[in-house]
């Protein structure tokens, strides 16, 4: 279902030396993962024995009892479709390997041997175990048939989905295998392990895992041996995590005393896209690595899994601080290489009483606080025109006077009626010359104004606008530094809350929060806004939704729509679809305005740069993408 699959962490209840006993467990795991459609479960590190059985791995009757164990397992779960990786001790060649098998429908698809065996402190594997990296036989003998084995296997559903292995202490190393299985195709990688507890260790195994997972542009699922193992010297707290791309999408709780099972639905599609987009990664070089095919496995039928409706705005509150302080230093440093490259010395920036112009008015105030400049040099102008209302042209003058920055207020009425007057527009002809005439004569004085004072034209409009094309050519569309171009409409809303730290300001600030959104170019009605952009464009938080996943994941209109009703329940599927339509349509057809926008700073991981990170062609026909959408 849109690249989605449904992966899971299981820690079974150990018994050491047990492995009959061992499997019943595994097997009770199994068949619940399977009734919750999961496509891949993981189990630890020598699952059938427990990793804890020392030196009792050199007795036969262990192995024997082991392979039995797994014979019935392997019997049990022919009608299970469910992938299994479990671990288990391999005699190979008068050798002891550590080993992750691989199972379906009671067969086994192939064995990979742990590469980096730990040999320090309160682990000493060399005495059991080999390393796998320098085998040369590609197959092993388990229970009379020929299997696949080595470190170079990978398993594909033909689909989205391809996975490799690897064991606990591979993950620690300087170069883990699944460096390498992922340069070669796996997007998700499972790891057996057995971890024991010791203070701080755990956060740091949950950091490793998710790192690792964001280094191999995938996902990753862990699982660590739990209750029931010996604690004659540590102790193994059952740790289980999965990870995509960075972010931990499921964790268990630690020292649980029964066998327990997390699941994760983890977006494959998503991440074969990325790495497209990514030059890096196809940059590596590939080597030669195995490819077996799976059989069907169980596919999701409802996702279960939060999509963020409000992707561009971080999730974690108490990063919020840090995160806005990050973007308007972004902001303000850019802005101070500008002005200090060109030997301009003065800011001029409209000024509406909206959220635009109040977070560029707020950066650039931030940036002569840096640099310890004159405020009085920032000239900020309001502009009424026909729509203005005092509710925004009183909040832009109490903002620009509690910043202490220079304000002038300049009518636009009279210049756009000479406009109209030299054009022949009918003043009563409310169509998009009558508000263009607007935007175009605030821009010009704005210029103007920059010319006679030697200073720098401060662009307002953001990202969202910016993908919409919502703007007036040469108008709020120009200036001569964009520096809100780099930060969408819902990310603009939290960074100004932020503000709202300095109580001079903060009243303020919310009161531009419930203004609504609007150009203010046509009449209001009894001083009240009557030209509300959402109504018009659709609302903001989904059109940033929509490009979001558009421009960073390449995804298909059909998966966005998908991902925005899952996200959303405040919309109807309808209004969504209706919404996404006019976005594409948007989207498309308003790339000229793109292609000749301003200078301005990149912020977050999407920008719609000609120069930086989006080159289109103007003139791309759209038609696919809503016919896709359509279908």
């Amino acid at each position: 279902m849109h690249g989605f699959y449904r992966v899971a962490s299981a820690v079974n209840k150990t018994t050491v030396a047990n492995p009959q006993k061992n499997a019943l467990s595994i097997l009770s795991l199994l068949h619940q993962a399977n009734h919750q459609n999961v496509s891949v479960v993981l189990f630890p590190e020598l699952t059938l024995t427990g990793y804890t059985a020392s030196d009792i791995f050199f007795n036969q009757t262990l192995l024997e009892k082991q392979n039995s164990a797994l014979e019935s397992i392997l019997k049990a779960s022919r009608d299970i479709s469910t992938i299994a990786i479990l671990g288990i001790v391999l005699l190979h060649n008068n050798r002891l390997y550590n080993t992750a098998i691989v199972i379906q429908n009671g067969d086994i698809l192939g064995v990979i041997p742990k590469s980096y065996i730990p040999n320090k402190k309160e682990f000493y594997e060399k005495r059991h175990f080999i390393s796998g990296r320098n085998i040369k036989d590609k197959t092993t003998t388990i229970l009379g048939k020929e299997i696949p084995f080595g470190v170079d296997l990978l398993f594909c559903d033909n689909q989205e989905m391809i996975f490799g292995v690897e064991i606990c202490e591979d993950l620690w190393a300087i170069t883990p295998p699944s460096n390498q299985m992922s340069i070669n195709g796996a997007n998700l990688i499972f790891n057996l392990s057995a971890s024991n507890e010791l203070i701080g260790k755990a956060e740091y195994r949950e950091e490793l895992v998710r790192t690792q997972s964001a280094r191999c542009m995938g996902a990753y699922v862990y699982t660590s041996s739990g209750i029931g193992e010996s604690t004659t010297d540590t102790v193994y707290g059952g740790h289980s995590i999965i990870a995509e791309y960075g972010s931990t999408l499921a964790q268990n709780r630690r020292f649980d005393m029964e066998a327990n099972l997390i699941t994760a639905d983890i977006d494959l599609q998503r991440m074969n896209w990325q790495r497209i987009s990514e030059s890096s990664y196809s940059d590596e070089v590939e080597s030669d690595f195995r490819t077996i095919s799976i059989k069907k496995i169980p596919k999701i039928e409802g996702l279960k899994r939060f999509i963020n409706p409000h992707p561009f705005v971080p999730s974690i509150y108490q990063e919020k601080e840090h995160r806005c302080s990050e973007i308007v230093n972004i902001q303000a440093h850019a802005l101070i290489k500008r002005m200090t490259h060109t030997g301009i010395k003065k800011a001029v920036i409209g000024i509406s009483g909206g959220l635009d112009s109040t977070l560029a008015l707020l950066s650039t105030h931030r940036a002569f606080e840096i640099m310890n400049w004159n405020k009085r040099d920032i000239i900020a102008i309001t502009m009424a025109g026909f729509g203005t209302t005092s509710r925004t042209k009183n909040n832009a003058i109490e903002l620009c006077e509690k910043l202490k920055v220079t304000l002038r207020s300049i009518d636009i009425r009279k210049l756009s009626l000479s406009e109209f007057e030299a054009i022949g527009h009918n003043i009563d002809d409310h169509s998009v010359t009558y508000e263009n005439v607007q935007a175009r004569a605030r821009t010009s004085i704005l210029m103007n104004t920059a010319n006679r004072e030697g200073g720098l034209v401060i662009g307002t409009g953001d990202l969202s606008e910016i993908a919409l094309g919502w703007s007036t050519y040469n108008g709020d569309h120009m200036s001569m530094y964009s520096l809100n171009s780099g930060i969408p409409k819902t990310l603009i809303k939290y960074v100004i809350e932020y503000f709202k730290s300095n109580q001079d300001i903060a009243h303020i600030i919310d009161d531009i929060l419930d203004t609504p959104i609007s150009p203010e170019l046509l009449p209001h009605k009894d001083n009240e806004i009557i030209q509300e952009t959402e109504s018009i464009v659709g609302p903001y938080e989904l059109h940033d939704f929509f490009l979001y996943h558009l421009i960073k994941y390449g995804a298909k209109p059909t998966k966005i729509l998908f991902l925005a009703n899952h996200a959303f329940d405040n919309y109807t599927k309808e209004e969504i679809k209706k919404w996404l339509k006019k976005f594409l349509w948007r989207f498309f057809s308003q790339q000229f305005k793109r292609s000749c926008i301003p200078d301005g700073p990149k912020v977050g991981t999407v920008s719609l740069s000609p120069r930086a990170d989006w080159r289109m062609p103007s003139d791309t026909d759209m038609q696919i993408w809503i016919d896709e959408l359509e279908k």
